[in-house]
């Protein structure tokens, strides 16, 4: 069973879809939500979830103070679950303001409105390396300014193709075999120092559950 991590929500029980997903560990989103908080990047932040799965990454924000998600899944039991999972963050404090599309991911972005100020992306592990570009360049349109977008893939699949976005890397963080690729549009402002500090904080290796 995965859980809301900390904020109003805390604690909250959340539904995992039992099989087409991989849910991220609660050692990599507590890793990542602290990185993104001594970045200031949560706050009021409009939020976006590609590949949902869970909704755990989404509702995770909201949790935090977030202002509003939108999370997107297309296959139907794992949308349901994350309906679900939002009424009970909801319930609990968390937030209201979850949305759900049961779409494919590039359809949504190909009409997608934003702007989106963090976004997060967790496809499967064998999308291939034009759809993630593809799925990259959809998006760009959508982001705000100052933007945060989070990939997370195998370690071992090549590193996502930010700049056929017009987007820069600006962090890079492994955790067993799963990394987070962080990115900004370009000429966006770089990361706070505090971010590399508490990144620096967090082993470089941890163990991630399937």
């Amino acid at each position: 069973m995965t859980r809301i991590i900390a904020g109003r929500a805390r604690g909250a029980r959340l539904e995992v879809p039992g099989a087409g997903t991989r849910p991220t560990s609660d050692r990599v989103r507590e890793s990542l939500f602290g990185a993104l908080e001594s970045a200031d990047a949560i706050a009021e932040a409009r939020v976006l979830d590609l590949y949902a799965g869970s909704g755990a990454l989404g509702l995770e924000a909201l949790s935090r103070g977030a202002a509003e998600a939108d999370l997107v899944e297309r296959g139907r039991q794992a949308a349901g679950i994350i309906r679900r999972n939002a009424a009970v963050v909801a319930k609990a404090g968390g937030h209201a303001r979850a949305r759900v599309h049961e779409v494919a991911v590039h359809s949504f972005l190909l009409r997608a409105s934003g702007p989106f100020d963090l976004v997060f992306i967790d496809p499967p592990y064998d999308i291939d390396d034009a759809a993630m570009t593809a799925d990259l360049v959809a998006l760009a349109p959508s982001l705000s300014p100052h933007a945060l977008v989070v990939v997370e893939r195998a370690r071992r699949s090549t590193p996502p193709d930010f700049a056929a976005a017009g987007l820069d890397l600006i962090r890079e963080k492994s955790y067993g075999d799963t990394a987070l690729w962080w990115a900004e549009p370009s000429g966006g402002e770089d990361a706070p120092a505090e971010t590399a500090a508490a990144d620096a904080a967090q082993p470089e290796t941890e163990s991630q559950s399937r």
